[in-house]
C-alpha cells in the first residue's frame, strides 16, 4: 500500500530527501569561496569571548530524557 496519499503534506519545492552526504562538498566549497568563517569573525569582532564547557555526555547515570533536552537546549541557545 501507497501510505503517501494517505497524509496532507504541503506542496513544496524541497525534495523528501535531503541527499546531505551529495550535497555536503559542494556547500564545503560555497562557504570556502565565500570565505565564510572570516566572514563570522569579522562580523563578532570586538564583541567579548566566550567558551561553552559541556561536561561527559552521560556523568550522572545512564541517557534519559533529561539528557536529550538538556543537549538540546544547550544547542538551541547557543544558537
Amino acid at each position: 500500500m501507497d501510505y503517501n496519499k494517505t497524509i496532507n503534506l504541503p506542496k513544496t519545492e524541497f525534495p523528501m530527501r535531503a541527499g546531505l552526504p551529495k550535497r555536503e562538498p559542494e556547500m564545503l566549497r560555497r562557504w570556502e569561496a565565500e570565505d565564510l568563517y572570516h566572514e563570522l569573525l569579522k562580523k563578532n569582532e570586538g564583541k567579548p569571548l566566550f567558551s561553552l564547557h559541556d561536561g561527559p555526555p552521560f556523568s550522572n547515570g545512564s541517557i534519559h530524557m533529561g539528557t536529550a533536552m538538556n543537549k538540546a537546549i544547550k544547542d538551541i541557545i547557543t544558537r
